[in-house]
C-alpha cells in the first residue's frame, strides 16, 4: 500500500509539470537537447529544498499580521530568484544556449522542475490513504495546481526569461535581469496575495490574473521565436 501512495504522489507531482513542459517544447522552433531540458528540470527541483528552509527561516521573523503583505513579497523573491539561479547555473555555459526564446524555455524548465517537487510535498500531506475520499481530494488539489501554482511558475519563470534574453541581446544582463526578477516576483506575490486575501472566489480573482499574465508570456514568447540568435 504505501509503494502504490507514493507511485501516485509522484506521478501526481510530476504530471503538471511535464503537461506545461511538453506545451511550450511543443512551441520551440529549434528544440532543445533533452539531456539538457531533464538536468535543467532536475536543478530546478533540487533548489526547492534550499529555497524551502530560507523561506521558513523568514517566515519564523515576519509572523505578525502587519507584515503580512511583505512576507508574500519575499517569500515570492526567494522563489523566483532561486528558480533563476537553478537555470543559470544549469545551462549559461551550455552551447545549446544559443537562442533568445531559449532563455524563456530553460526558465520555465527550471520553474516546472520547481513545481513538481512543492506539488509533491503538497499531495504527500493530501494523499495519506488508497480510499476513494483522499484520492478524490488529490485530484482535486491536483487540477487547481495545475491551473493554479504550477502556471504561476511558468508565467513568473517565463517573464524573468523574457527579460534574461533582452539583457543578453542589448548586452546590458545586470539591469534587464533586476528588471525581470521584479516583475516577476510582483507577479507571484499578486497571486499569492490574491489566494490568501479573497477566500471564498480566490479561485476567480487569481484565475482572471493568470489568464492575463498568459496573454503577456505567450506573445514575449512570440517575440523571442522570430530571433534565431543572440547577435
Amino acid at each position: 500500500m504505501v509503494v502504490v501512495l507514493s507511485f501516485l504522489i509522484i506521478i501526481g507531482a510530476v504530471l503538471p509539470s511535464l503537461a506545461w513542459l511538453f506545451f511550450f517544447l511543443k512551441e520551440d522552433v529549434h528544440p532543445e537537447p533533452k539531456r539538457l531540458i531533464i538536468y535543467t528540470f532536475s536543478v530546478g527541483a533540487l533548489i526547492t529544498v534550499p529555497a524551502l528552509i530560507i523561506q521558513i527561516v523568514f517566515q519564523n521573523y515576519l509572523s505578525t499580521f502587519i507584515e503580512v503583505i511583505l512576507i508574500v513579497v519575499v517569500l515570492a523573491f526567494i522563489e523566483e530568484l532561486s528558480k533563476f539561479l537553478a537555470a543559470y547555473l544549469a545551462i549559461h555555459k551550455n552551447s545549446a544556449f544559443d537562442e533568445p526564446v531559449d532563455a524563456m524555455i530553460y526558465m520555465i524548465t527550471a520553474a516546472l522542475g520547481f513545481a513538481a517537487v512543492e506539488n509533491l510535498f503538497i499531495l504527500s500531506n493530501v494523499l495519506t490513504a488508497a480510499t476513494f475520499t483522499s484520492l478524490s481530494q488529490a485530484a482535486s488539489v491536483l487540477l487547481l495546481r495545475s491551473v493554479g501554482a504550477t502556471l504561476l511558475h511558468v508565467l513568473a519563470s517565463g517573464l524573468l526569461g523574457f527579460y534574461w534574453a533582452r539583457g543578453k541581446l542589448e548586452t546590458r544582463v545586470a539591469p534587464f535581469l533586476v528588471k525581470g526578477v521584479i516583475i516577476a516576483t510582483l507577479v507571484h506575490a499578486i497571486f499569492n496575495y490574491l489566494i490568501l486575501k479573497f477566500e471564498s472566489s480566490n479561485l476567480l480573482y487569481a484565475g482572471v490574473f493568470l489568464i492575463v499574465a498568459s496573454f503577456f508570456v505567450l506573445q514575449d514568447f512570440e517575440k523571442l521565436k522570430t530571433k534565431d540568435t543572440w547577435k
